[in-house]
């Protein structure tokens, strides 16, 4: 008896030593990503196909992820940031070049989206989601139809409203209001923009990042600078809400997926980001995420009636004057300053 015993005890503590072994060799895929902006549930159908588990964290700004690697210390494998970002990591050699040969599923990728201004070739980056920058608000609580940014400076919504606590989309609000590029590298002009922030600020609710669709749907904000799948996310729960593409013109922007310097797990982060350009998953992911897909073949599984609409999918005439942000170099060193004198104020 105490023969078997032992013998059934070296088979159990064998089968835990294996099993160890085995979880110790599966390999771990560190992925940065803006939060609330992945459907968590296809890391599962992921691992369950490739046996590669995900690890996962989020920032809210492309500032945060950028001295985040830029610091080194976490190796992450990859990272979804914005399009002046990508452009200034790449310009900085902070990332590692994509082997399109080990994404088949780039194909589905719409032309419309690849080889853009900010890395021509997609060398350095596979597109993700793209959208806009607008105002969102309650036609409850606001009975008149908003067309401008000049609302956000109007006194009779001063505590109405939030501003994004993001530093060059808050700055390019103002500049488009004044009709200035938000690629601007005058002084006197970001004096301007800047002037007019501090003036707007007595009457901003709350500078916000991810909060904001709580503080809309609970009606503490009447209305919100937000980006378009934030308010898509509101829209399709609640009629009452409105997306307005300003008529000065805002940003269009492009998120982009990129693997950074140092990663230890190219391969697998390749692995990945052939997965997300699967139809399938891609429309997995934008049904959960709200922001519209830059897949070709997702799009067809998209609901109809989302086409032509100002917060998902809109006209191209409705944004033909948006701009897209570029790095500003060094000159960021001023976009930082007047960020700092705004919020300090």
């Amino acid at each position: 008896m105490k023969k078997i015993i032992m013998l059934v005890l070296v088979m159990v503590l064998t089968t835990v030593m294996f099993t160890a072994c085995a979880q110790e060799d599966k390999v771990v895929l560190n992925v940065y990503n803006w939060g609330d902006y992945i459907d968590e549930d296809i890391f599962e159908l992921f691992e369950e196909e490739t046996g590669i588990k995900i690890n996962y964290e989020t920032y809210a700004t492309n500032e945060e992820m950028y001295t985040k690697i830029k610091k080194g210390g976490t190796k992450y494998d990859l990272a979804i940031p914005s399009e002046y970002m990508i452009e200034k990591m790449i310009r900085e050699e902070m990332l590692e070049k994509i082997d399109l040969s080990k994404i088949p599923n780039f194909v589905n990728i719409d032309e419309d989206f690849k080889n853009l201004s900010f890395d021509p070739e997609n060398a350095y980056s596979v597109p993700y989601f793209w959208g806009t920058v607008g105002i969102i608000y309650n036609t409850e609580l606001i009975d008149e139809p908003i067309e401008s940014w000049n609302v956000l400076w109007d006194e009779k919504y001063a505590g109405q409203f939030t501003m994004m606590d993001s530093q060059r989309d808050s700055i390019m609000v103002a500049l488009k209001k004044l009709g200035y590029s938000m690629n601007t590298k005058n002084l006197d002009e970001l004096e301007e923009a800047k002037q007019l922030l501090i003036e707007q600020k007595p009457m901003v609710l709350a500078y916000v990042g991810d909060n904001v669709k709580d503080m809309l749907i609970s009606g503490e904000a009447a209305m919100a600078v937000v980006w378009s799948g934030e308010a898509s996310a509101v829209i399709q729960e609640y009629d009452e809400f409105e997306y307005v593409l300003p008529v000065e013109g805002s940003n269009k922007w492009f998120d982009n997926i990129v693997i950074p310097k140092g990663a230890k797990n190219i391969d697998e982060a390749h692995q990945f980001i052939d997965f997300l350009c699967r139809p399938d998953i891609g429309f997995l992911n934008a049904d959960y995420v709200g922001y519209s897909t830059v897949n070709s073949e997702t799009l067809k599984l998209i609901d109809p009636d989302l086409m032509g609409t100002t917060y998902a999918y809109p006209l191209d005439e409705w944004i033909e004057n948006y701009e897209i942000f570029r790095d500003p170099g060094d000159f960021i060193l001023e976009y930082d300053r007047i960020w700092t004198e705004v919020k300090a104020n």
